[in-house]
C-alpha cells in the first residue's frame, strides 16, 4: 500500500511538493483552505494529482502518514493541530525535498534581513563559475519541484523561519546567517527568543566538513552561539572586512550590501568556486527587485522600491544609505515592531512620512515630532499624491514599508509592482 501523503497549502511550495511526492511514488492529496491559484490549479489537475480548495476534509487529511506544510499556514492553525493530535508528523518542504537530493549539495541562507540579495548572489556566483546550480526555497521555484525536475550540483536555497520550523533531518552543507533583528513576532508569542531559535536551527545536523557563515558584527548571533552545539567550520564575516574587489566597484551600495557580497563571497569560497569567479559576479550584480530598487527620476525626485523591506532593521539600512533628503512611505500590516531603532535615523534623514494602510495609528504616533511632517494616506494612489506633493527636486521619494503588505496588497512584490507602475505614469 503506498504511503499517504497530504500536502497543504496550493501555492509554489504545495506545488512542487506535490510534483516531488507524486514522482516518489506517494498516494498524494493537496488541500487548500482558499482558492488553489493559477497556475497551480491547472497544473495539478494536468498532472492527476487529487486537490481540493476553499476548506479542508479533515477525514481525508488525517488519513495522511506525513503532512507537508506550506510555510505561509501558522503551527497555530486548527487543521495543524488535528494533525499533530492524530499522531501525524508535519514537515516543511524543505525537510521533505532534501531527502532526496541524490547526491547534490546545499548552501542555506537565512537571516531577518539580506538573505535575498545573499542568495541570489551566491547563485550568479556559482552560475558564474560553471556550476549546475538550482535557485530556490523562499525564492524563485520550490526546493521540491528543482529536485522533482532536474538533476544540481548545487542547490542555493533562502530559507526562512517558517520553513526552518519543520525541518528536522535536512542538514545544510554550507549555512549562512546574515543576521537576527526582531521579525514576525506575531508567530512566535511575540517572545523574540523563540524567533532566534528558529534561526539557528539553519545549522541543525551540520557536521564538522560543514561550514557556518555568520555575521561576527550582529550581538544577537554573538549571544547565541554559546548556546549551540557547532561540531562544523566557523566563518565569521565583518563589514571591516575587505572584499575581493573593491566596493565602490559594486553596483549595488550601501553597508548592508557589503555585509551581504561578503557572505556570499564566503559561502560560495566554501563551496569551492575560486576568486576570480566571486569577483566577476560580484562586479556585475545588479541586486534584486523591490530592495532599493531605482524606478526613476521624475522633476528631479529620485524614485526607490523598497518594498521588501518588510520590517525595522532592513529600513534602517534603506534609510542610513540615503544620501539625499528623504520623503518616505512606510506602513501596513505591523508585526509587533518597535520604531525606535528608526528615530534617529528619521529625524537626520526623513523630511516627510508618508503612512500608507489601512491602520497606521502606531505608525503615526511613532514619528510625530520626530519628522516634520506625518500624512495618513489609506492607499497607493493617496501615498504617492502625497509624496508627490512633499518632494522637491533633489529629494528621494522611498517606499521602505518596515510592515507586511497584507492589508492592502497581495504581497511584497504586488506592492513593489503597483508602486513601480504608479510612478511611472506621474
Amino acid at each position: 500500500m503506498k504511503k499517504r501523503i497530504v500536502i497543504l497549502g496550493g501555492g509554489e511550495s504545495g506545488w512542487g511538493s506535490a510534483v516531488l511526492a507524486q514522482r516518489e511514488g506517494f498516494d498524494v492529496f493537496l488541500s487548500d483552505s482558499g482558492r488553489v491559484a493559477e497556475p497551480y490549479r491547472g497544473r495539478l489537475a494536468e498532472a492527476g494529482i487529487a486537490f481540493e480548495e476553499g476548506g479542508h476534509t479533515l477525514d481525508r487529511i488525517l488519513s495522511a502518514d506525513e503532512a507537508i506544510k506550506s510555510p505561509g499556514i501558522p503551527d497555530k492553525a486548527p487543521v495543524v493541530r488535528a494533525l499533530r493530535e492524530r499522531g501525524v508528523a508535519v514537515i516543511s518542504e524543505i525537510e521533505f525535498a532534501g531527502r532526496y537530493l541524490r547526491g547534490g549539495r546545499t548552501v542555506c541562507i537565512t537571516g531577518s534581513n539580506g538573505k535575498t540579495t545573499t542568495t541570489t548572489l551566491i547563485y550568479n556566483i556559482m552560475r558564474e563559475a560553471g556550476r549546475q546550480t538550482a535557485l530556490g526555497g523562499n525564492i524563485g521555484q520550490s526546493f521540491a519541484y528543482a529536485v522533482a525536475t532536474g538533476d544540481y550540483d548545487w542547490y542555493v536555497l533562502e530559507i526562512s523561519s517558517f520553513q526552518l520550523d519543520g525541518m528536522f533531518d535536512f542538514r545544510a552543507d554550507v549555512a549562512v546567517l546574515t543576521n537576527i533583528t526582531p521579525d514576525h513576532l506575531d508567530r512566535y508569542d511575540y517572545d523574540f527568543q523563540n524567533y532566534i531559535d528558529s534561526k539557528f536551527r539553519i545549522v541543525r545536523n551540520q557536521r564538522a566538513e560543514d561550514f557556518f557563515i555568520y555575521s561576527g558584527d550582529d550581538p544577537v548571533i554573538a549571544e547565541n552561539l554559546p548556546r549551540h552545539e557547532l561540531p562544523m567550520q566557523l566563518v565569521p564575516f565583518s563589514a571591516g572586512q575587505e572584499l575581493c574587489i573593491p566596493f565602490p566597484h559594486m553596483k549595488i551600495r550601501g553597508l548592508h550590501n557589503k555585509r551581504n557580497a561578503l557572505a556570499a563571497s564566503m559561502a560560495a569560497a566554501a563551496a569551492g568556486v575560486d576568486r576570480e569567479a566571486i569577483a566577476r559576479a560580484l562586479e556585475n550584480f545588479q541586486g534584486v527587485e523591490h530592495r532599493l530598487e531605482p524606478v526613476a527620476e521624475v522633476g528631479g525626485v529620485e524614485w526607490i522600491n523598497d518594498s521588501k523591506a518588510t520590517n525595522v532593521d532592513s529600513v534602517w539600512y534603506a534609510l542610513q544609505s540615503m544620501t539625499r533628503p528623504v520623503v518616505w512611505i512606510a506602513g501596513g500590516t505591523d508585526k509587533g515592531n518597535d520604531y525606535g531603532p528608526l528615530l534617529d535615523l528619521a529625524r537626520e534623514k526623513v523630511h516627510t512620512l508618508v503612512c500608507m494602510g489601512t491602520d497606521n495609528e502606531k505608525l503615526v504616533g511613532a514619528f510625530t515630532g520626530v519628522v516634520p511632517e506625518v500624512i495618513d494616506t489609506h492607499s497607493l494612489d493617496e501615498a504617492v499624491e502625497a509624496c508627490r506633493r512633499a518632494a522637491r527636486p533633489g529629494d528621494t521619494a522611498l517606499l521602505s514599508p518596515a510592515c507586511a503588505s497584507f492589508d492592502l496588497f497581495r504581497n511584497y512584490e504586488d506592492r513593489g509592482e503597483q508602486f513601480k507602475k504608479k510612478v511611472m505614469s506621474l
